[in-house]
Order: C-alpha cells, then sequence, then structure tokens
C-alpha cells in the first residue's frame, strides 16, 4: 500500500466505525446466545415473532398492497418523467445489463430454490382445498408470493435512492439519508443513527440467513454425484467458493459484477430451456403457466387482503406474512443497488422496466421448474408429494424430480453452478452496498476502498460459516431477520414520504 496516497492514509478517518461495530456485536451477541441457550432463546423469539407476524399480522399486508398501488402512481404520474441523473442523461448500461444485475441482485438463488418446491408446500395446506382446486391454486401462489408486490418493495425505494444519489447528489448512501427531506438535521443525530443501526442489523440478519435455503440443496447434489456422505463440511466448502467467486467480482468494480450477472442470467435460461424442452411437460408447464398467471390477474386484490380472520387455517400468517416481512429485511441493500445502476432512466423506465424483467424472469423460473414438478406428480410419473412426506426433504425431493430429466447428472451440474453464481451476484452487490454504508460520505460516482470492499465480502460469509454448526441458530436468527422487518417497515414508509416530499419540489424548480 502507497503510505504518501492520502485515500489510504485518511481510511480510517472516512469510515463510520460505529454502523460496523455495533450491527455485528448484536449479532454475535444473538448467536451466542441461540448456541449456549438455545431453548430459552427461540421461546423469546417464537413470542416476539407470532406478536408481530400474527397479532399485527395485518401490518404488513397494508404496506404491501399499498406500496405496489405506489409504484403504478408513481410510473403514470408527473413524477415518472424525473430522470435519475441529469435531464439529458442517457442510461450507464444496455437494457440487457441492467435487467441481469437487478435480477440477480435480490433473491435470485432463493426463487431459483423456490421454483422447484414452492408448490409442494402448498399442495396439501387445507386453504388450497378451501379455494378448490389444488392444480390452479398451487401453480398460483408462488407467483403471488414472488410477484409484484415483492418486487415493487425494491423498485419504489430504488427510485427513492436513485433520486437522493444521482439528482440530489447525495455524499452519504445511507437509509438514514433518505429520510432528510422529512427529519432535517435529525437525520446527523441519534434518530439517523438509530435508523441506520437497524438497517445494517437486519441487512446482516438477513443476508446470514438466506444461504439456509438452498446451501443445503447444492451440499445434496455434490454429495449424491461424488458418492460421498454429506456434511458441513460440503456447505461450508461452497461458500467458501461462493465468496471466492462474488469478492473477485466486487473487487473488479461494475464492470466484474455486470459480467458475472450475466453469466448467471445465461445458466439460468439454459436450465429453463432444457427443462421446458427435454423433460417431457412441455403443453403442460406452458397451458398450466398461463392459466396461473390469469388467475392471479383475476385474484390479485383478493390475494392480498386475505387475512383469515377465524384463523381456520392460518394461512397468510404462515406465508403470505412471512414472504413480504423477508423481502422488506431485504430492502436494505438490494433498492440501494438497483438505485444505483438505474442511473439515467427515468422513474417510470425505472418501475415499469423493472416489473417487465424482474417478473419476467421471475414467473419463467416458477412456471418452467414448478410445474414441472407439478405435471410428474399429477400424471403420476412420480409420486412427489408422497416422496415429500414420506422423507419431509425438500432437498432430496428436489433431487428425485431433477432426476426424472435425461442426463440428470450434467442438470443437476447446471442447477448447481447458476445457484453459485446466483448467491455470488446477490452478495457483491449486497456487499458494495454495505461498503459504501460505512463510509461517513460517498457520492454515486465513487467507489469504496478495496480493502474495506474485500472486509464486507469476507464477513459476509463468516457468520453463515459459523451457523452452519447450529441449526438451531439458523433458524433463530431467521426469525429475528423476519422480526427486524417490522421497524424497517416503518423505516420504509418514512423514505416514500421523504421521497415525494422531495421530488415535488424538484419538479417546482
Amino acid at each position: 500500500m502507497n503510505k504518501n496516497n492520502p485515500q489510504n492514509e485518511s481510511l480510517k478517518n472516512k469510515i463510520d466505525w460505529s454502523t460496523v461495530i455495533v450491527p455485528f456485536a448484536l449479532i454475535a451477541f444473538l448467536c451466542v446466545s441461540f448456541i449456549v441457550a438455545p431453548e430459552q432463546s427461540s421461546g423469546i423469539v417464537a413470542q416476539i415473532r407470532f406478536l408481530l407476524g400474527d397479532t399485527l399480522g395485518l401490518y404488513y399486508l397494508i404496506i404491501g398492497l399499498g406500496v405496489f398501488l405506489l409504484s403504478i402512481y408513481l410510473a403514470f404520474s408527473k413524477y415518472g418523467s424525473i430522470r435519475l441523473g441529469r435531464p439529458d442523461e442517457k442510461p450507464k448500461y444496455s437494457d440487457f445489463s441492467w435487467a441481469s444485475m437487478m435480477f440477480t441482485a435480490g433473491l435470485a438463488a432463493d426463487i431459483l430454490f423456490y421454483s422447484f418446491c414452492e408448490w409442494i408446500l402448498y399442495a396439501g395446506d387445507p386453504h388450497l382445498a378451501d379455494l378448490g382446486s389444488m392444480q390452479i391454486w398451487s401453480s398460483t401462489y408462488p407467483l403471488f408470493h414472488w410477484g409484484p408486490i415483492p418486487w415493487s418493495f425494491y423498485l419504489v425505494l430504488a427510485v427513492a435512492f436513485g433520486f437522493m444519489i444521482h439528482v440530489r447528489g447525495c455524499h452519504k448512501q445511507k437509509y438514514s439519508e433518505a429520510c432528510r427531506p422529512i427529519l432535517g438535521d435529525k437525520v446527523d443525530k441519534l434518530p439517523g443513527k438509530c435508523i441506520d443501526l437497524l438497517a445494517l442489523f437486519a441487512l446482516l440478519a438477513g443476508t446470514a440467513t438466506t444461504f439456509a435455503l438452498a446451501t443445503p440443496l447444492m451440499a445434496q447434489v455434490f454429495s449424491n454425484l461424488l458418492g460421498i456422505e454429506n456434511s458441513k463440511w460440503i456447505t461450508i466448502a461452497i461458500l467458501v467458493v461462493t465468496c471466492i467467486v462474488y469478492t473477485h467480482a466486487l473487487i473488479n468494480g461494475m464492470k466484474g459484477i455486470s459480467k458475472l450477472s450475466a453469466s448467471c442470467m445465461y445458466l439460468f435460461f439454459a436450465l429453463l430451456a432444457y427443462v421446458l424442452l427435454a423433460g417431457g411437460e412441455t403443453k403442460y408447464i406452458l397451458e398450466t403457466g398461463f392459466a396461473a398467471i390469469g388467475n392471479l390477474a383475476q385474484n390479485f386484490i383478493s390475494l392480498s387482503t386475505f387475512t383469515d380472520p377465524l384463523r381456520e387455517t392460518s394461512f397468510p400468517q404462515n406465508w403470505t406474512i412471512f414472504y413480504w416481512a423477508y423481502w422488506m429485511v431485504w430492502c436494505v441493500a438490494s433498492p440501494f443497488f438497483i438505485g444505483t445502476i438505474s442511473r439515467g432512466r427515468t422513474v417510470k423506465q425505472t418501475i415499469l422496466g423493472g416489473y417487465i424483467y424482474s417478473l419476467g424472469g421471475t414467473f419463467l423460473s416458477f412456471i418452467i421448474l414448478g410445474n414441472y414438478g407439478l405435471g410428474l406428480h399429477v400424471s403420476g410419473k412420480l409420486d412427489v408429494m408422497g416422496l415429500y412426506a414420506a422423507t419431509g426433504d425438500l432437498y432430496t425431493t428436489i433431487i428425485s424430480i431433477v432426476e426424472t430429466l435425461p442426463f440428470a447428472p450434467m442438470v443437476l451440474i447446471l442447477l448447481v453452478a447458476a445457484m453459485i453464481a446466483f448467491y455470488a451476484t446477490s452478495f457483491d452487490s449486497i456487499a458494495l452496498v454495505a461498503s459504501a454504508y460505512t463510509y461517513k460520505q460517498l457520492t454515486g460516482d465513487e467507489d469504496p476502498h478495496t480493502y474495506v470492499k474485500m472486509f464486507w465480502s469476507i464477513m459476509l460469509i463468516l457468520l453463515p460459516i459459523a451457523l452452519t454448526f447450529s441449526d438451531n441458530s439458523m433458524t433463530n436468527l431467521q426469525s429475528v431477520s423476519i422480526i427486524a422487518a417490522f421497524p424497517i417497515g416503518l423505516v420504509i414508509m418514512l423514505i416514500i414520504a421523504s421521497f415525494l416530499k422531495d421530488a415535488k419540489q424538484y419538479l417546482k424548480s
């Protein structure tokens, strides 16, 4: 390192150390609590989660539907003409690069995982029996839970952050800074600090637990392919490889992230095309998917407002509220990244383009991969529900579905490669946002120091590695991330109100 370089000499002074140390101390405390006293910790977390998710669950549903309706209003109102940058500025990235980075910056690996198995989780639920056909509703609900409402969280906040960074030229890329039009100087005091600490805590909890969903599947695939016993060390090896991939991309800046995102999409579309064309269920997949989209369109409002007040099945509490909260936790990182790469696009282009590309990729994944497994089940080729009931293991069930395809080992390798790539692209965008977040000041054109990016790349992977040794801790920390969504929801509403106020003044001037 060049000691005479002012950038290197003043790096320590540029970092907002409280936003680094305090969230990690809280996460460490929780991990120790879950490991030392798992039963007591689980009980407390479960009670808080029940209060927020069941007793106050309507809060999440109102925010979800409200943010979606607001996104449509923003796109077609006077705000839609605002360009995220100079008035004459052109988009910084091509449509494909922009769409690839946006799709992979979120929960892309989770989308790929759940595409195979989400219909299984719904198929036996009493609520679907009340609605009617398992065939239509088990293919509709995945599109709803991963569709317009969760993506609206990302897109509305991306517009707010993009406006803050590219139009107002804000030198602080923080959650609190987006609240300045309403909070004013309080952003620089305790209220702003609390918002930033809450945001980073939610970010760390969410990113640490998202690996719990799919890394066991990848470990099981490697175990089957190599003929070795599955163990935590395989999972850790996958995490390390993922860390190496996204750290390399991150160090190379946005160019590296863009290339990795594009590679992800090629792997993703290759997998979808193979399952669609080689699986023997093409007609069923397309017809069921088409019907599911129509059913979602017809019932969107009723699905969005269903609360099950008598708790006959508690379906919205178990699923819909859970998903809205989970996406809200991830709103700390992904919208910042999407807002950053949307420079040069208007609010309308960002929102509508975001819906077209993100929902396009999401719906294709669930329609093709999900309906392939559903088609095997309803045709009697594979008793998927029976297999899941007998084993209780989603990972084994998914592998059994994939093994019905021609050249199954090749498909499994492609699946793992796509998931590792998706995780890498999600986490390089998160590490980039976290790096910028820990600076006291950083403009939208500045890039965080390489050492800072490397620090976050490593720290984001250490906690998931540690948690592989404690299943209870992983489950509990996931609950903590959902609980964190409750105050995050309040901050989201504050950010939206601040954006509307600031954007209105901008249009007047």
